[in-house]
């Protein structure tokens, strides 16, 4: 017999293959499973974040955010009414001295005309004299008081200064001085019922007021 032939009969055939493998596997030792029982469950399976919940934490932001646009909001409504007011102050203050400034303009020779005034009442005093029965030299210098007289009340009015036309009128105290008081029937109480020394107003403006004789 051939060496072949002797391998072919040794050869385990497959059902002798498949019975070693049976008895393999049960000398194999298999670790056993745990047996799962109630108390190795968790007692609380975990839950997933509610919706709910995530919106009210939006909600809260966003309400935070709310009241920090309201709180900036308000900041700038309180600088854009500070910024207002100033500038308003500015205008108020620009104005006033631009009419204080106009007023110094205006009346700048005030004190100049004060000065003159009592020339003038001089001048009046002088030329009051009845020049009819004054020699000739006195009645030439009589006429050129009145003359110069003349001259000096023309430039007066040239700057608008006026006398105030006060006589038979009510007692005005805002452009008078009640000096003397006097019993006068024929008139009504309180009436200037005569004038001891002019009123002067300069552009419209009093600078001397009138020394007057009211009535009782």
């Amino acid at each position: 017999m051939s060496e072949e032939n002797k391998n072919l009969e040794t050869a385990p055939t497959e059902e002798v293959k498949e019975e070693i493998k049976e008895e393999i596997k049960e000398e194999t030792p298999q670790e056993p499973v745990p047996e799962v029982t109630e108390a190795d469950l968790p007692k609380e399976m975990p839950k997933e974040p509610e919706p709910a919940k995530k919106e009210e934490k939006k909600g809260l932001f966003k309400k935070k955010d709310d009241e920090e646009k309201k709180k900036l909001q308000a900041e700038i409504d309180s600088l854009k009414d500070k910024y207002l007011r100033a500038n308003a102050e500015m205008q108020n203050m620009r104005r006033r001295m631009e009419e204080e400034k106009a007023n110094l303009l205006k009346y700048e020779g005030e004190d100049l005309i004060k000065k003159l005034l009592p020339i003038v009442d001089n001048f009046e005093r002088a030329i009051q004299m009845d020049d009819t029965n004054l020699e000739d030299e006195v009645s030439k210098f009589l006429s050129g008081f009145k003359m110069i007289y003349g001259n000096l009340s023309d430039t007066l009015k040239g700057y608008e200064v006026e006398v105030m036309d006060i006589l038979n009128k009510p007692f005005d105290p805002n452009t008078m001085e009640a000096v003397l008081m006097e019993e006068a029937p024929e008139v009504k109480p309180n009436t200037v019922v005569d004038v001891l020394q002019k009123g002067y107003t300069y552009k419209g403006k009093v600078i001397r007021h009138a020394m007057v004789k009211v009535s009782k």
